[in-house]
C-alpha cells in the first residue's frame, strides 16, 4: 500500500522535473535571443558589448544545462533509474536557491526522493 503511494509521488517529481526543465529550455533560449538583440543596439558601447555578449553566452548556457540534466533526471525517474535519483536530489538541491517556487520544488522533491519506500523502489 505505501509504496503504491510513493510510486505516485516518484511520477509527480519526475513529471514536475519534467515541465520545469522544458520551460527552463524554452527561457534559456529566449534569454539567449533577448540579449543578443539588446546587443545590436549597444554598437558604439563597447564594455555593453562585452557584458551582453558574456551574458548572452554564459546565461543560457548555465540555464541550459541544468535544465537538460533536470530533463534527463526526470526521465530516469519515471523509469526508476537508481542514478535518477541521485541527479535529481543535487538539481533540486540547487533549485532551492529560487525562492520562492524552486525552494517549494526542491524541498518536496528531496523529502519525496529520501524516503526509505522510495530508496526501495530504486534499488530493485
Amino acid at each position: 500500500m505505501e509504496n503504491s503511494k510513493m510510486k505516485k509521488h516518484v511520477t509527480l517529481v519526475g513529471s514536475i522535473q519534467i515541465g520545469f526543465a522544458v520551460i527552463g529550455l524554452m527561457g534559456a533560449v529566449a534569454i539567449f535571443v533577448a540579449l543578443s538583440f539588446a546587443r545590436a543596439f549597444t554598437e558604439n558601447d563597447d564594455i555593453a558589448q562585452i557584458v551582453l555578449r558574456f551574458l548572452s553566452i554564459s546565461l543560457p548556457i548555465l540555464i541550459g544545462t541544468l535544465s537538460t540534466l533536470g530533463l534527463v533526471g526526470g526521465i530516469g525517474l519515471l523509469v526508476y533509474k537508481p542514478w535518477a535519483r541521485y541527479l535529481v536530489i543535487v538539481i533540486a538541491t540547487l533549485g532551492c536557491v529560487n525562492i520562492p517556487i524552486g525552494t517549494i520544488k526542491g524541498v518536496y522533491t528531496i523529502w519525496v526522493l529520501i524516503q526509505d519506500e522510495t530508496i526501495k523502489l530504486f534499488t530493485k
